[in-house]
């Protein structure tokens, strides 16, 4: 620089260089320049920001997505797969009204099946064909699932629907799902799909086929809560989960359990086992998650070797002993109690000494054990309890120490435990907001008269909307730092009588295993279950969760009782339990809340056999259905959630293009 010359100003030196638009920085703070800095990388030129203005401008023309809530799954993984497979009983009608008149009840069902289950149904209705009559068929189902493509994407933006095609096959689907537009020849066609139609890549395609079909029924999947326990596989469901394009996940008190138990809490390990053992589900433990279960085992003979174990029988069927199962059940449940009286001590905090059940016996003589339970002395229907000291209740045999720690070293040592964890962690959440409904799991824990309750959460008592930020952010501080007093949170969010996602005043297991009076086997529920009969209950509620006030409250948790005459659409009308009883343990029944452009609807759902009874006698889930609320007119993408979002990216765009 020459001695005397002024240096030249930022705008100067960015005006020199050709290709550069100087911006008035007055009209910017420093950190608004930072955020668009950063947008510019991804929109490097006007042209760029001006065609996605233009691809965001028309998707808010489009028909609001499909968005399907169902909850409380509870491990029936092969019920589950069955109704996203038929997208909650949508896809039937979408092809008995397409192909009306042009396939007949076995084409129609042949379709159907190969959507549902295409390796099974290729398998099925091939088997005896020759190779060109082969070809044939599969030609002619590529054509029908193009044509039903072609239909569900115009609900989509283009841009939006193509991510539900495998990358390698985007160009080939785009060429089918366009070629009636285009007035591609058949030779055209024809030479496009002939590598497509050999033996084993024929199924491979159409399994892509009925995947992006099946994935374009449903925009969002919302599963409100409890994805394990009681049903067979809780791993097989998530591994569902993980395939689907667009998933959220209401955390529910069993997901707590699971959550807490991958993170090391002895006491949700013991609970998780323990219930695994009760309905014996441990195939999704030991095959699922490689879970031995020989430490339990060991405890069992050990210990309980000459038990009848009478109180701790397993429901259903397994390979294993029925006695020996019984008795690791014994185990496990000493195990548990024990673990949580020492956790109600770590905590007082919790208010659930009264819990600790084990330091209320009278072992002294053991022929009169009795219980203190709220002040009333019950005679125990087991008192053999070789591994309890009167002395010391809470503490742990060595077998029983020996017990915990493998088990412990186990379930933090699965990489898929923790893979399938971290996913209902990371999509997870205490309550969405989806429209006009708030969606949770259990409850806004209130009392007698409709006011919040407080929890203490981090030495602040909370209540309402402030709590259920609070408790997220403890379980997401639980899985990068496992902190001891998170996870014993997580403990009370899975069975605490003020936790959102238990709402109950205890959990009875104690009582249900060992006394006979059924008086102490209630768990009282919260108030909050009464009040959502009342519209201004509901309201209050809608109203401080950020919702609509005029909305509608959805959460799981208690089993609607069909059998009864109870109603899942409450007195209010604005609120809706679909706690279905989905798992065959529970009822084997199931709702799928649907929220799609035109209404909101319940789809009730019934028992599903199997596949192969599917694909013999065209055995289905064809719901019931309910509406339970209609729109005045179809929504658009503007009218719901993502409008404002869009609206605030097509706002900060303009801005980068200036």
């Amino acid at each position: 620089m020459l001695s005397g010359s002024r240096p030249p100003t930022r705008k100067g030196l960015l005006s020199a260089f050709p290709g550069y638009h100087v911006l008035d920085m007055t009209l910017y703070d420093e950190e608004s320049l930072v955020y668009l800095r950063a947008l510019s990388r991804r929109y490097p030129d006007v042209d760029t920001a001006l065609a996605e203005i233009a691809h965001l401008q028309a998707v808010l023309t489009l028909p609001a997505g499909s968005i399907h809530v169902i909850s409380d799954v509870h491990g029936e993984a092969k019920k589950l797969k069955h109704i996203l497979s038929n997208a909650s009983g949508s896809l039937r009608p979408l092809v008995e009204d397409t192909f009306a008149g042009r396939l007949d009840d076995g084409e129609r069902l042949a379709l159907l099946n190969l959507i549902y289950y295409p390796r099974e149904a290729y398998a099925h209705l091939t088997a005896d064909l020759s190779d060109p009559a082969r070809r044939a068929f599969v030609r002619a189902r590529i054509d029908h699932m193009a044509e039903l493509l072609r239909l569900l994407m115009r609900r989509y933006s283009g841009k939006r629907a193509e991510q539900v095609f495998p990358p390698a096959y985007r160009l080939v689907l785009r060429e089918l799902v366009d070629a009636p537009h285009l007035v591609r020849s058949p030779a055209y066609l024809d030479a496009l799909l002939e590598p497509l139609l050999a033996p084993g890549h024929d199924l491979d395609f159409l399994r892509h086929l009925a995947h992006a079909i099946r994935n374009l029924l449903i925009d969002e999947l919302i599963v409100a809560g409890d994805l394990g326990d009681r049903g067979p596989r809780v791993d097989q469901v998530i591994d569902l989960l993980m395939q689907k394009p667009n998933v959220a996940i209401v955390w529910g008190n069993h997901d707590a359990s699971w959550m807490g138990a991958c993170l090391g809490s002895e006491a949700l390990i013991a609970t998780v086992v323990r219930i695994a053992l009760r309905y014996r589900r441990l195939s999704q433990l030991e095959e699922g998650y490689g879970i031995p279960m020989a430490p339990v085992e060991r405890l069992a003979r050990t210990v309980y070797g000459d038990d009848p174990a009478e109180r701790f029988a397993c429901k259903g069927e397994g390979l294993r002993d029925g006695l020996m199962m019984a008795r690791m059940q014994k185990a496990m449940a000493l195990l548990q109690f024990k673990l949580e009286g020492q956790l109600f001590q770590r905590n007082p905090q919790f208010e659930m000494g009264h819990r600790d059940l084990l330091s209320r016996l009278n072992l002294a003589d053991l022929a009169d054990g009795t219980v203190n339970i709220d002040g009333r002395i019950y005679p125990l229907l087991d008192r053999n309890l070789p591994t309890v000291d009167p002395k010391h209740p809470l503490g742990l045999s060595a077998e029983e120490q020996q017990c915990i720690d493998r088990l412990r070293q186990s379930f933090l040592r699965s990489p898929v435990l923790w893979k399938h964890m971290s996913f209902v962690a990371h999509r997870g959440a205490m309550q969405l907001l989806r429209g006009e409904c708030l969606i949770f799991h259990g409850c806004v824990p209130v009392d007698e008269a409709g006011v919040d309750l407080p929890m203490a959460v981090d030495g602040e008592l909370l209540s309402g909307r402030p709590l259920f930020a609070a408790l997220y952010q403890v379980v997401q501080r639980a899985f990068r730092e496992r902190r001891q007093a998170d996870l014993d949170l997580l403990y009370y969010l899975w069975a605490g009588p003020r936790s959102p996602l238990f709402g109950k005043d205890r959990m009875a297991t104690f009582e249900t295993y060992l006394v006979a009076d059924k008086a102490t086997h209630k768990e009282t529920k919260n108030a909050y279950f009464k009040l959502i009969h009342q519209a201004a209950f509901c309201q209050r509620v809608l109203g401080d969760f950020g919702a609509q006030r005029d909305g509608l409250i959805v959460n799981g948790h208690v089993p609607v009782k069909l059998e009864q005459g109870e109603s899942p659409l409450k007195d209010s009308r604005q609120a809706v339990t679909i706690d279905g009883a989905f798992s065959e343990a529970y009822g084997d029944r199931g709702y799928t809340l649907v929220l799609d452009a035109a209404r909101i609807y319940l789809a009730q759902h019934y028992h599903f056999e199997s596949v192969s009874e599917a694909l013999r006698s065209g055995a289905d889930i064809i719901p019931k259905i309910q509406d339970l609320r209609t729109h005045a007119r179809p929504r658009t993408v503007a009218d719901t959630d993502k409008g404002p979002a869009i609206l605030s990216e097509i706002d900060v765009l303009r801005r980068l293009i200036q």
